[in-house]
């Protein structure tokens, strides 16, 4: 009577090979595939209007609506980087100049051109609205790729997290990282040494050590 033996599978060194990569990629998901020198996480801007109806007069803003409103500015904690219009039907010079006197307590001037809002700005009153900007990036941190193995030389997932997301929590104004700040070069140093630098060039008094003299002559 024949016996019969289990089968054996029998492989080649190419079989092998390839079987032995294909368990380890396998095993290890993830891979980078980004081989550029760019981030794929950048800086995100994000724009969020707030809204506050006050009552106007003929002569700007009705009583004790400035101190409101100033009340209002102070809890939102209004500051460098925030954009403040006033959308006045009436177009009364008087009502802007009186949000600006508030608003430039924070250091801030009015915009032209009010951005719209939801409903309707009744008569006798006058919306101010807070542009306020936020930059973030999104999908920060990123360790979505676990693994060493990197056929790709494709940088780490978590690429550029650490910089831009520095970047976009100290940029005072993050619609700068939109289009860059829209300045002459000048700083608040070079226009607080304006007088040092007047009083540094100024002509002296005397002439040839000598103090120059003012008044009429007597007889």
């Amino acid at each position: 009577m024949p016996s019969f033996r289990p089968a054996r599978a029998i492989l080649t060194g190419s079989t092998a090979l390839a079987l032995s990569l294909g368990l380890a990629l396998a095993g290890c998901g993830g891979i980078p595939t980004n081989r550029s020198m760019n981030s794929i996480h950048q800086p995100v801007v994000e724009k969020v209007n707030y809204t506050l109806d006050i009552t106007t007069s003929g002569s700007g803003l009705a009583y004790g609506e400035q101190s409101r409103l100033a009340g209002w500015f102070n809890a939102m904690g209004l500051k460098y980087g925030d954009k403040v219009y006033v959308d006045d039907p009436s177009g009364n010079a008087e009502t802007r100049d009186a949000v600006e006197a508030v608003a430039s307590r924070y250091g801030l001037m009015l915009d032209s051109d009010a951005p719209q809002t939801a409903g309707y700005v009744t008569p006798g009153t006058a919306r101010v609205v807070i542009v306020r900007s936020k930059a973030s990036v999104p999908g920060c941190p990123d360790w979505s790729a676990k693994s060493d193995f990197n056929p790709n030389n494709g940088l780490s997932s978590n690429y550029g997290c650490a910089t831009n997301s520095n970047l976009a929590a100290m940029v005072a104004n993050p619609e700068d990282l939109l289009r860059g700040a829209d300045t002459a070069g000048s700083t608040v140093a070079m226009s607080s040494n304006k007088a040092i630098d007047a009083y540094r060039k100024a002509e002296p008094t005397g002439n040839g050590n000598a103090v120059s003299k003012t008044g009429t002559k007597g007889n």
